[in-house]
Parts: structure tokens; C-alpha cells; sequence
């Protein structure tokens, strides 16, 4: 039975309890006794961890968890220094401070929750390597060597010297794979800590993956959750920034922060070497075949993974245009065209909404409920707290958002958010009123706990809206419903028997997992190996079991050695790099990196 210690209830300021918490907790490290400071913890409670004490991404629950985890990684963490960096605040019975400590090896920040029965949440994260520390502030680089140097090279000069030499005579130690927002920012973190990586972009120019995508194509997500690491969009910068002004930031952040990046790259082949532990890397650059041996390989190709194209019948009798949404040129061509969208979530109501706007006759296929938010309603109640002109003045910060954020076990997560949408449900009633009564077909998740929770299992099945929705309530945009069943040389035919004259089909079918790519480029053995990638395990729809408490797969070590994946939206892109990045540092500094529970794989695609 695990032993049950005071957890420092009863009387005390904020400041005092957290204080003998911490120190009474950091006794018991020091004494090795990980059951003892397991006891300080409530019985239901949650300690997530950030590569700090496991090396990985993991969250582990109750006493027992807790235990487990320090008895497998205490004596080579050995951490200390635990403190308050500002005073605790306390409401409804819970305090809440912002800590941080120092391990063996790392410097680290963290977030407690104590409550009157013990610690009931513990954030711990890693934020620098003791020696390794990036080159910032007080230890930035001169940038120009003082004196006379016979044979002196300019910046640009070295630059073009590295730029010739990487992946020949040099190679890197990480290739990334995919020049979105994901590798840009996993490459810039990797630059500034001395860690020679390579950046692979298939298209022409960096910001194409945004540059190229259908023209209306925003930013859903406000301006303050969107920030790059180190430098933020300017405070003129626009709530919501058009496709193509995010492609030219990219392309001006790779430059800026002297990303090695490949355009024209594509990789062609992947293949791991068990005896040497390395990567054998075929990249075709522009025509020129090149073979790239990196120790660790990155697929940073977009949290979504391969887009899923239908296979129906009658497609290849269908006379008109027919394209996934990722290959949508956008509304110019298909005026007075009749248009049929198959799919009813982000991709779907913004290419209706497009098309709709240069005069095409549109409908939207709904093949099963989707979950709606209005854009006004989601920054003001569910992101206004942390991502907002309101929380930057209040003194909210982008990095304690982000901690904040990452604060909530996703065991929990739900039970926060589910009141956060029963306000926007409440607020905007009318709206979606009107909504119902056009025949579309709601739903505010499984436990209706709303968008977030729906992005974080299964990367679908809502829409952030912008005005498409509008359209769909006042019958702009035709709504039907059902499977389709085939296609006919000018139409769709649904399951139910109703035709729908069709000039143009757009399958907005959304993506599969990211392990899609690892088949495709070093083989089906190797993606079963390592599994399917996001999700949480939480047995709600598209999302199996069993129970994983992290993101299959993501920003962590992989069942493959040397295999890695980085994804996900702006922020996830920016906050995980820097995990991402410590440890692949780790391992090419050769510091000792124990993982604590590996995942295992439960589902393959």
C-alpha cells in the first residue's frame, strides 16, 4: 500500500504551503525515496513530464504512477533547486504556482496545482542543457571578429561555403524532412543549438505548402497563438494572416534564422542501418541524386499525413474536374459552375464559401456531424485568457501560454473545456439554431467538450467558422447528406439514390496518419513498426483505445531508434520544437538520454 504523508494542508498563505510542498518534496528526492514523494501527491492526480525526468513526452497518474516513474528515473536525474518564480495565486481551493529546478544534466520550468489532499497536477519540462545552453542575450554571438585575420571570410562567404558542403563533404547529423512551419521551426531551434541539421522542402520556394494551397486560405487561428520561436510576428501583423503573407514570414524566418534548408528536395527513399545506426537518405534535389547518412531523421510532413483520396466507383467516368482539397486551385475557374464538396469540416466550408463568392452553384455532401465554433466566440471565451490582445496586456506571455496550455493533463483536459463550449453554446443559440434548421448536422464532440479536444484526438471534424456558415443557414451553400455510392460522367450519386449535378467535385476527405510517409518511404514494416501517429487514446470516436495520456508518436522517441515525428498546428509547431530539439541535441552531444516509458503501438494506421 503506498504510504500517505500531510500534504501540507490547513492553515498558510499561498506562497508558505507551496514553499513546504516543494521542500518537503525535494527532501524526498534527494533522499531517493520516490514512494515518499509519491505520497505527496492526491490520489487522483497527474504528473506530466517534458523530457526533464523521462527523456520523453509522458504523463503518468496516481501515487502508484507517480512512484514508478521516480523509482526508473531519479538517480540519474538527480534534481534539485526547486522554486517559485512569482508569487502562488489561489481560487476555489487550489493553489497554483510557476516553479522551476535544475536536474543532472538540464535546466528546467514547471507549473504545480497543490490542493488540500497533496499535489494534484505537476507540469515539469526541460528548457536548456546544462553547458549547451543557446547562444541568447548575455551569451550571443559577436557576429564579427575584431582584428586583422589573413585570409578572412565574410559571413555571406561562410554561409555559401556551409551551404556547398552540407550533404557532401559534410553530413548533417538530423535530417528533417518537410520545409513547413514544422521543420522551419525544429531547424531554427536546431541552428541555435549547434546542431548540424538539414531542412528537406520538396517545392520551389520555402512557404509553398501555404503559397500553393486554394487562394482564400487563412489563418483560422488568431495571430497570438501563431508565433515562430524567437521572433514573433510584429505587433501590426493581422489577427488573421492570408495564406500567402504566412508562405513570404516563412521564407523570410528561414533566411533570417539561417535555417539549412533544401528547396526542391524530394526524398525518394529512407532506409535505417542497424549496425552503423544511421539513416541511408536518397534525396533527389532538383534533378541531382544525392544520398544523405544522418543518425536521426525527422518527419516533420504536417500533423495530417498523406491526404486521403477516395476510391469510387465511377470516378474515372466523371467528365469534369475532380481533386482533393490539398490540390484545390482555387474558385477563379468554376464560375457558373455547378460545384459538389464532399465533406462538411475546415477545408470544405472554406472552398464552398470560395467558390460561392466567384459564382458557382455549390453543395456541401455532409457525411457526418461536425462541430462548429464561431471564430469571435473561440478567441474571446475559449483563447482570450492566453492568446489575445486582452492576456499580452494583463502580461501573459506566449511561452507561459504555451505552459499554461501544457499545464492540463489531457486525462482532465476535457472536464476544462467542456464548460468553456457550454458558454459559446449559450451565446451564439441563435446561430446555431438557424444552422439546424438548414438541415445541418451538429455535434460538440463526444462529451461536448468542443474543438480543442476534437483537434487533439483526431485532427477533424469541426470548423472554426468565418462565414461559411452563414451561407449554409441562409441556403447559399445546397447542404445534402449521406455516403456517396458512385459517379456518373456529370454527377455524384449518394446513398440514398439523390443525384447531384456536378461540373466540379472537391474531395475535402481530409488525411491519414503521418506513418503514411514512413510506408511510403522506407517501407510498410518500418510504419507498422512504429504505429499510427496523434490521437490520445481516449476511446472517442476516430480516437481507440487504449488510454495513451501523450500524442501517439509525437515530438518523442518512436518504437523505430532514430525516427521521429514533428507536427501539428503553429503553436504545437513552435512550443514541442524546442522538446524535439533538446533531445536530438542530447543525443549528439552523447549525453546519456534513458527513456522512460517508450510508447507502445496499438494501432497502425
Amino acid at each position: 500500500m503506498t504510504q500517505t504523508i500531510d500534504p501540507v494542508a490547513g492553515p498558510g498563505s499561498p506562497q508558505e504551503r507551496v514553499d513546504a510542498w516543494l521542500n518537503r518534496f525535494e527532501s524526498a528526492l534527494a533522499a531517493g525515496d520516490a514512494r515518499q514523494a509519491a505520497a505527496m501527491f492526491a490520489a487522483d492526480s497527474y504528473w506530466r513530464d517534458l523530457v526533464s525526468f523521462t527523456w520523453n513526452l509522458k504523463t503518468v497518474e496516481g501515487r502508484e504512477g507517480i512512484a514508478h516513474m521516480l523509482e526508473s528515473c531519479l538517480a540519474d536525474t538527480a534534481p534539485s533547486g526547486f522554486r517559485t518564480t512569482e508569487a502562488p495565486v489561489e481560487s476555489a481551493g487550489v493553489v497554483e504556482a510557476w516553479i522551476e529546478f535544475e536536474t543532472a544534466g538540464g535546466r528546467g520550468k514547471g507549473h504545480l496545482r497543490l490542493t488540500d489532499e497533496g499535489g494534484w497536477t505537476l507540469l515539469t519540462s526541460l528548457r536548456e542543457l546544462k553547458g549547451f545552453e543557446e547562444p541568447q542575450r548575455e551569451r550571443r554571438p559577436k557576429g564579427a571578429h575584431h582584428g586583422t585575420i589573413r585570409g578572412r571570410r565574410s559571413w555571406a562567404e561562410e554561409r555559401d561555403r556551409e551551404e556547398t558542403e552540407l550533404g557532401r563533404e559534410e553530413q548533417p547529423y538530423v535530417v528533417v524532412i518537410g520545409g513547413g512551419q514544422g521543420g522551419i521551426a525544429l531547424g531554427a531551434r536546431l541552428r541555435q543549438l549547434g546542431v548540424p541539421a538539414l531542412v528537406l522542402e520538396r517545392n520551389a520556394r520555402a512557404g509553398d505548402s501555404w503559397r500553393k494551397r486554394y487562394k482564400s486560405l487563412c489563418l483560422h487561428d488568431p495571430v497570438w497563438y501563431d508565433h515562430l520561436p524567437y521572433l514573433p510576428f510584429p505587433d501590426n501583423w493581422p489577427v488573421f494572416a492570408p495564406k500567402d503573407k504566412i508562405a513570404d514570414w516563412l521564407e523570410m524566418y528561414t533566411q533570417v534564422m539561417e535555417v539549412p534548408y533544401w528547396t526542391s528536395s524530394e526524398v525518394t527513399s529512407a532506409g535505417w542501418d542497424d549496425e552503423a545506426e544511421r539513416w541511408t537518405v536518397v534525396v533527389d534535389r532538383d534533378g541531382e541524386a544525392i544520398t544523405l547518412t544522418p543518425r536521426q531523421l525527422v518527419f516533420a510532413t504536417g500533423m495530417s499525413g498523406k491526404p486521403n483520396i477516395p476510391s469510387f466507383p465511377g470516378m474515372e467516368l466523371f467528365q469534369g474536374d475532380q481533386h482533393h482539397s490539398s490540390q484545390h486551385p482555387g474558385p477563379d475557374a468554376y464560375a457558373g459552375k455547378r460545384a459538389v464538396v464532399i465533406g462538411s469540416n475546415n477545408s470544405a466550408h472554406d472552398i464552398c464559401a470560395a467558390l460561392w463568392e466567384h459564382g458557382a452553384e455549390v453543395t456541401m455532401v455532409q457525411r457526418s456531424s461536425t462541430h462548429i465554433v464561431r471564430s469571435e466566440s473561440l478567441m474571446d471565451i475559449a483563447m482570450g485568457d492566453l492568446y489575445s490582445e486582452r492576456a499580452v496586456s494583463s502580461g501573459m506571455t506566449t511561452d507561459k501560454a504555451d505552459m499554461v496550455f501544457a499545464s492540463l493533463p489531457y486525462r482532465i483536459m476535457h472536464e476544462f473545456q467542456i464548460p468553456v463550449y457550454k458558454q459559446i453554446r449559450e451565446r451564439d443559440a441563435d446561430f446555431y439554431d438557424r444552422l439546424e434548421k438548414a438541415g445541418f448536422l451538429l455535434d460538440w464532440g463526444d462529451d461536448e467538450s468542443g474543438l480543442f479536444m476534437k483537434y487533439l484526438r483526431r485532427g477533424s471534424g469541426y470548423y472554426i467558422d468565418v462565414g461559411a456558415s452563414e451561407l449554409v443557414a441562409d441556403g447559399e451553400i445546397a447542404l445534402a447528406h449521406g455516403k456517396v455510392d458512385h459517379l456518373t460522367a456529370d454527377g455524384v450519386v449518394l446513398a440514398d439514390g439523390t443525384e447531384l449535378p456536378a461540373d466540379v467535385v472537391v474531395y475535402a476527405t481530409g488525411y491519414g496518419s503521418m506513418n503514411g510517409w514512413v510506408a511510403d518511404l522506407a517501407g510498410q514494416e518500418m510504419a507498422d513498426r512504429v504505429g499510427k501517429c496523434w490521437g490520445l487514446g481516449s476511446g472517442t470516436t476516430k480516437d481507440p483505445g487504449p488510454w495513451e495520456g501523450e500524442q501517439r508518436n509525437m515530438w518523442k522517441p518512436t518504437q523505430q531508434q532514430g525516427l521521429w515525428f514533428h507536427g501539428g498546428n503553429l503553436h504545437q509547431s513552435r512550443h514541442y520544437s524546442l522538446y524535439l530539439a533538446l533531445q536530438l541535441k542530447a543525443r549528439y552531444e552523447g549525453i546519456p538520454t534513458p527513456v522512460y516509458g517508450l510508447q507502445e503501438v496499438h494501432h497502425r494506421s
